[in-house]
């Protein structure tokens, strides 16, 4: 019965852990998401910059996976090259590792400090106050769970059981590797697996080998979790967590045999025999940064040489299957995974109009037109798509969403339009004129297409979703996209006055891109407006009544 207490003790305490992991990381990305991604997304130009990028999000969102899948979506995108996604998984480790360190420095008792200060903010309006409020009970979350593993194991000094299992483990670590391996990956979390090991640890009935092992069995176990979520993605994904994985595998692999030896020098440095799981897993991964960080580019090659590139696929729709109309949820379901896919590919053009604006190369636009080409043939298709399910007669329910996703996918299909027409021609005249624009003016327009692509990520996650708390945000984004042009507006023209010979030749470009960014971010908005509607908070104007002049 007591063995019984302990053990679901034990669990109570890890599902806590866990727990407070994922409300660290749901308030993280709730209020610094897009600043994250942004970060994520133009800090990996060098490779310094790169593993910064990796550990700071990585300390933030409290999860390697989350920061591999992110770094994964980008290289889907074309957003960074291979080599700098391994370096910024390195960066990612490491800040594994210090989350680890940082948890264990015996801060427990603010727990219920953090958590009231994190109840106090998560009751405030802005959804980044809210945000920050549930990390902040996340963290002190993660800080009780400690305290509890604590309580938890302190049973286990005396257990004759436990005591002959870690036995057979101490004479067996490619064993103990394993079961460390398994567990990490079970929990999805090589931090909760650290913990277990630093509770089990202050019991004093492991010995200092056997904790790297274990340690090392957290590592290895940890990178698997996001090679799992990209087995259905595109080969740039995989290639991206499988290199994470290899590396991890074979510095496990080089570090076993070796166990035996560190555990001597880490027994002669003077560390606390407590935090030694934190010490060592935080110099495994700053040790494999080091070595690997060199050879990030053959890492890219060898993965580009186990996954082959993905096969070319047929340029037309990918879900609308006919025989799914008789089934209107289905069939809008069909049709809502095809508009998302339009989004993709909108997000595709806005990128590459992005890196030819802000590299000065004209190969990033080759592109667009091809990609324009098929948002105009795989909107229409929706809409005849579901032009033949509304023959068969809906309930007014699924009448509003399929008038929903045509919606979108029209304002998708316009976007196209502005960015081909529109953004793509200024860029080209930009480039081929050889004009610069002034230091102050280009920061202007790259932030604002930095923030035209993340509502558009917005957008995709309010179509699918229909959260109202983001479409709420992304409404609130329209006013700052609106004061953010004009007030570049203003400046240019100051700029103007001032006779500042880059704002002379480039003005009519200026205003222009700042127009039809502008009209993109209407058009991506327009996705929260039946949210909105139908909760009764949209208003049909924006002109206040005012008595009329007699």
């Amino acid at each position: 019965m007591e063995s019984t207490i302990v053990i679901v003790n034990l669990l109570g305490a890890v599902a806590l852990l866990l727990f407070g992991l994922a409300q660290v990381k749901d308030g993280v990305t709730r209020a610094f998401g897009m600043r994250l991604r942004s970060g994520l997304a133009t800090g990996t130009r060098s490779g310094l910059r790169s593993f910064v990028s990796g550990l700071l999000a990585t300390i933030a969102l409290q999860s390697s996976t989350a920061t591999a899948l992110t770094v994964a979506s980008f290289a889907e995108r074309g957003l960074i090259r291979p080599r700098m996604a391994q370096i910024v998984l390195l960066g990612a480790n490491v800040g594994t590792a210090v989350t680890a360190w940082l948890v264990a420095t015996g801060i427990e008792w603010l727990s219920p400090l953090i958590i009231l200060i994190g109840l106090i903010l998560h009751r405030g309006r802005s959804s980044a106050r809210q945000g920050a409020g549930t990390a902040l009970i996340g963290v002190g979350l993660m800080l009780l769970s400690l305290h509890l593993l604590g309580l938890a194991t302190e049973p286990m000094r005396q257990s004759p059981a436990l005591a002959a299992f870690v036995g057979l483990l101490d004479d067996a670590w490619p064993v103990a590797l394993i079961v460390s391996a398994a567990l990490a990956f079970v929990s999805s979390s090589s931090l909760a697996m650290i913990v277990l090991i630093l509770s089990l640890a202050s019991t004093g009935i492991l010995s200092t080998g056997l904790v790297i092992v274990l340690v090392l069995g957290a590592n290895l176990g940890g990178a698997i979790p996001p090679v799992i979520a990209t087995l259905a993605g595109p080969a740039s994904a995989r290639r991206i967590t499988l290199g994470n994985l290899i590396v991890r595998g074979i510095g496990c692999a080089i570090a076993l045999p070796l166990a035996g030896f560190g555990a001597e020098i880490m027994q002669a440095l003077p560390l606390s025999p407590e935090k030694l799981p934190v010490d060592a897993h935080l110099a495994f991964n700053i040790l494999l940064a080091l070595v690997v960080w060199p050879f990030s580019g053959l890492v890219s090659d060898l993965t580009a040489r186990l996954v082959p590139a993905d096969p070319e696929v047929e340029d037309g729709p990918r879900f609308l299957d006919p025989q799914a109309l008789d089934n209107p949820v289905m069939a809008l379901a069909n049709a809502t995974r095809e508009v998302l896919g339009v989004g993709d590919a909108i997000e595709r053009m806005l990128i590459r109009a992005e890196n030819a604006f802000k590299h000065n190369d004209l190969a990033p636009l080759s592109e667009i037109a091809a990609l324009e080409k098929r948002v105009d043939r795989l909107q229409q298709e929706v809409k005849i798509y579901l032009s033949k399910l509304g023959r068969e007669g809906l309930d007014a329910e699924n009448a509003r969403r399929s008038i929903v996703v045509i919606d979108y996918a029209v304002n998708l299909e316009h976007i196209g339009d502005i960015i081909e027409k529109g953004i793509c021609d200024q860029v080209r005249k930009k480039i081929s004129n050889g004009l610069k624009f002034s230091d102050d003016g280009y920061e202007e327009l790259k932030n604002l297409f930095n923030l035209t692509i993340d509502n558009l990520r917005t957008a995709q996650t309010i179509f699918q979703t229909g959260d109202f708390n983001l479409a709420r945000h992304l409404m609130e984004i329209k006013v700052d996209v609106r004061r953010l042009e004009k007030r570049s507006a203003e400046r240019h023209l100051e700029r103007l006055r001032d006779g500042r010979m880059e704002s002379l030749q480039t003005s009519s470009l200026h205003l222009d891109m700042l127009r039809d960014l502008k009209r993109i971010n209407a058009h991506i908005v327009s996705v929260a407006h039946p949210i909105l509607d139908d909760s009764g908070v949209l208003i049909e104007s924006r002109l206040r009544h005012a008595e009329p002049h007699s």
